[in-house]
């Protein structure tokens, strides 16, 4: 299982950097965009694609601020110590499956192993953090327990 989180903490790196390329590219695109754009004598037409694209360039601040504050997280738990509890950076078998705590990544396929790679604070990874092998927890009319914390 060490194996298999090492192959996931590696994949929401890529997942992440990837997210940070992109975020900057739209926002680089967006902001060349916005510089090139002159005032035609259509001025309310002007007006609303100028706000247009002030809207498109805060979006990709955003994205590209929480890219680089999920990359940060990564990067302070890739020496993270082992915890026999449940915190960032712990992957966690269930008995309805298993879920690596770090970013929101989504469903991860890995060695023939289905992972939901999920932030702290996501409605299931806040029921997760704190909790230990042998605690249970119900979430959508389900009920979880945990078998195992690497």
């Amino acid at each position: 299982m060490e194996n298999l989180k090492s192959k996931l903490y590696t994949h929401c790196m890529d997942f992440i950097q990837q997210r940070i390329i992109t975020a900057e590219t739209a926002l680089k695109q967006a902001q060349e965009a916005s510089n090139d754009d002159t005032k035609s004598s259509a001025g309310d037409k002007f007006e609303t694609t100028r706000e247009m694209m002030q809207q498109d360039i805060a979006r990709n601040k955003g994205l590209l601020f929480d890219g680089k504050q999920n990359l940060q997280l990564l990067i302070s738990l890739e020496h993270a110590p082992h915890s026999d509890v449940v915190r960032n950076g712990s992957l966690v078998l269930t008995s309805k499956g298993l879920f690596y705590i770090t970013i929101s990544a989504g469903q991860v396929r890995i060695d023939d192993q289905v992972v939901f790679a999920i932030s702290a604070v996501s409605p299931i990874g806040h029921l997760l953090i704190g909790k230990k092998a042998g605690d249970s927890f119900s979430f959508n009319s389900n009920e979880y327990i945990l078998k195992e914390v690497i």
